[in-house]
């Protein structure tokens, strides 16, 4: 199998931190809007959810009873999806972040090294970075790398080699944050070169933030990886269009992945891929 032949795992990201319904209707706040958006978008072909909880003044949330109903309502109502909750900075501070690890979803993200974001410093100091890894292998959570700098690659490669990330690696690359990495295809080429290098049997995905959604999609499914789309990272189909769903965004990555000839992983092939325990019953 060639990695053009290689079955596409789509991620959706369905509300993320920022977006709010001013941005767009059609992002998910609730639990139950959130499960909702995700069934239309396993339906349509997403095998991994990438989740954040809400306040019900749509402010981030590390709620573990809110993350714990969601997963209940996800496992019952898209069943073998692979549930990824967001150990990301906007949500809480410190060790809150990764509060609702202890009920063992698939998949966390993991950012491995700090960034700047457009009006301050995302911080992921190597303890926190360290304690997060941890609790992610007491609880048979693995890690999806958030890259959003070549360091970041290295540095999960590392972790690999020393065992603070269990299994085979999977790296996300984000690109198109204002003050970060931008989207620039030589800079992506050699990201896939430095993952096939350092860890060769990793699996890698790729997001693009806002307007760049779409190019990294093609990119990604172009170059044999994986892609992430949603509603957290871009509301729009274009300048002038709000997209109307979670479930629209997937479908543009299954067009995509028809144009290039890639078969769309369904849930149980993307668990094969990524080194997945059996969904739950």
């Amino acid at each position: 199998m060639t990695a053009t032949q290689k079955p596409c795992i789509i991620c959706v990201a369905i509300t993320g931190s920022l977006p709010t319904k001013a941005n767009n209707p059609a992002v998910p706040i609730t639990v139950t809007e959130q499960i909702e958006s995700t069934q239309e978008a396993f339906e349509a072909g997403a095998s991994i959810v990438h989740a954040h909880v809400r306040n019900d003044d749509e402010t981030p949330s590390s709620d573990p009873e809110k993350f714990a109903l969601l997963k209940e309502g996800l496992e019952k109502h898209c069943p073998g999806m692979i549930i990824q909750f967001s150990t990301g900075g906007r949500s809480g501070a410190g060790e809150t972040r990764g509060a609702m690890l202890n009920l063992s979803p698939d998949m966390a993200s993991l950012s491995v090294g700090s960034n700047n974001f457009p009006t301050r410093v995302y911080e992921n100091p190597p303890a926190l970075v360290d304690w997060l890894a941890s609790e992610m292998r007491r609880y048979d959570v693995k890690p999806e790398i958030e890259a959003f700098d070549l360091s970041h690659i290295h540095q999960a490669a590392a972790m690999v080699k020393d065992g603070r990330i269990a299994g085979k690696l999977y790296v996300q690359f984000v690109m198109g944050v204002k003050n970060a990495m931008p989207v620039d295809r030589d800079v992506f080429d050699y990201y896939i070169k430095t993952v096939k290098r350092l860890t060769p049997d990793a699996e890698w995905c790729a997001a693009g933030i806002g307007r760049h959604q779409f190019t990294l999609n093609e990119w990604a499914v172009s170059s044999g990886g994986h892609a992430r789309t949603g509603l957290e990272d871009n509301v729009r189909i274009d300048k002038n269009t709000l997209a109307a769903s979670n479930a629209a965004l997937v479908r543009r990555v299954t067009d995509l992945c028809e144009t290039y000839e890639r078969p769309v992983a369904t849930w149980q092939q993307a668990r094969d891929m990524l080194g997945l325990r059996a969904a739950k019953a």
